[in-house]
């Protein structure tokens, strides 16, 4: 920018300066926004990032590096949102460690084989075959000590074993990984713009710093909304994008209704031959709002959206809604969750998530 003001002043000489005097009037250099300045952006994570935290350089670098690939603000609040879920999700570990983690894996691979038909005794003779290191992959299965190095095996598994693709293929237990815990199937739907050259598969990706950083910022921030509390993104992060304001739909929907629904965000059942509850509720309301069956279905389904906002169903249902309540209902609503994976030993839902990871964020926004 300064070389930019130089240029602009110098060119205000001889001859030309009665025609540009008005015009370099006051043109100064502007000063770099420090949400776009890579250097201030890092030394705002430094004093954020916790001081006992091992390679702090690294983290901000990857942090300041993903916000400025996706083209999102690296505000105060979006950068003490992203070190809330980090912390939340891994206390800052690239690739956390899970207690007993071979058994847990061990039992999900039965219980997937077991929903998918496949023999156990087929399992057994695969995992009990030796593995080039002279280990069977069952003792390395129970030696794993994380996500990252679980996935690794798996992937060997597939490639080494004459059948492991055949056997395999659909067992994976891992589906989220790296520091901010995210999903690998949404890494391999948002890896056009991954700006990072990488050997090996995406899904190896997901348990390294950067990689489960970038795809976590990008769950986390990379969509629009109109929250007023980052408490609702955290609880999208857990639940999936728009479920906070969609469980605020089904809420509006059951106080104009009477229908009993559960605020779990999900607007419709895909794949089903018979309506959901939301959708049966919905079209209960179809006469008043001018809205025939199959037009409430297609508004109902883009529920992963900020259009779905703009759509008859929408704006009825709340308009319904605030005329029944006599003021403005709430248009997000922590989703009503129970929380389920292989590694969860005690009874946690979504609302606990985002208050969790909330109350770290208030605190980052302190310091």
């Amino acid at each position: 920018m300064a070389a930019r003001s130089w240029r602009l002043r110098a060119s205000c000489t001889g001859l030309m300066v009665l025609a540009l005097l008005q015009g370099c009037t006051g043109q100064r250099a502007a000063a770099p926004d420090p949400q776009d300045d890579p250097a201030a952006v890092r030394a705002q994570l430094l004093r954020l990032l916790p001081a006992p935290l091992n390679d702090r350089k690294g983290w901000a670098e990857d942090i300041q590096v993903a916000m400025a690939a996706q083209r999102l603000p690296a505000d105060r609040s979006n950068l003490c949102a992203v070190l809330a879920v980090a912390e939340q999700e891994s206390t800052f570990n690239a690739d956390p460690q899970v207690p007993g983690l071979g058994r847990i894996a061990r039992a999900e691979i039965d219980r997937r084989a077991g929903r998918l038909h496949i023999p156990k005794l087929l399992v057994d003779a695969a995992l009990g075959s030796t593995s080039a290191n002279g280990k069977t992959y069952q003792q390395r299965l129970l030696a794993v000590r994380s996500e990252g190095e679980l996935s690794a095996l798996y992937d060997d598994v597939i490639a080494s074993l004459p059948l492991g693709r055949t056997l395999f293929a659909g067992l994976n237990p891992v589906r989220t990984g790296g520091p901010m815990q995210v999903s690998v199937d949404f890494a391999q739907k948002h890896a056009q713009d991954y700006p990072y050259t990488y050997s090996g598969t995406l899904r190896q990706e997901v348990f390294t710093r950067r990689g489960g950083l970038y795809f976590g910022i990008a769950h986390l921030l990379g969509y629009p909304t109109h929250y007023t509390q980052p408490l609702y993104r955290f609880a999208d992060f857990n639940a999936g994008w728009y479920a906070s304001r969609d469980a605020a739909f089904q809420a509006a929907l059951s106080r104009v209704t009477g229908a009993p629904l559960a605020l779990d965000g999900d607007l419709i059942n895909p794949g089903a031959l018979m309506p959901g509850k939301t959708e049966q509720a919905a079209r209960t309301l179809g006469g008043k709002l001018g809205l025939r069956n199959p037009q409430i279905r297609r508004q109902l389904e883009q529920e992963d959206g900020l259009a779905f906002e703009e759509t008859t169903l929408y704006t009825g249902v709340f308009a319904l809604a605030d005329a029944k309540a006599g003021k403005s209902v709430s248009r997000a609503v922590l989703p009503g969750i129970v929380l389920e994976s292989p590694k969860i030993t005690r009874k946690l839902t979504t609302a606990w998530f985002a208050q969790r990871v909330d109350a770290r964020y208030q605190r980052c926004m302190q310091r």
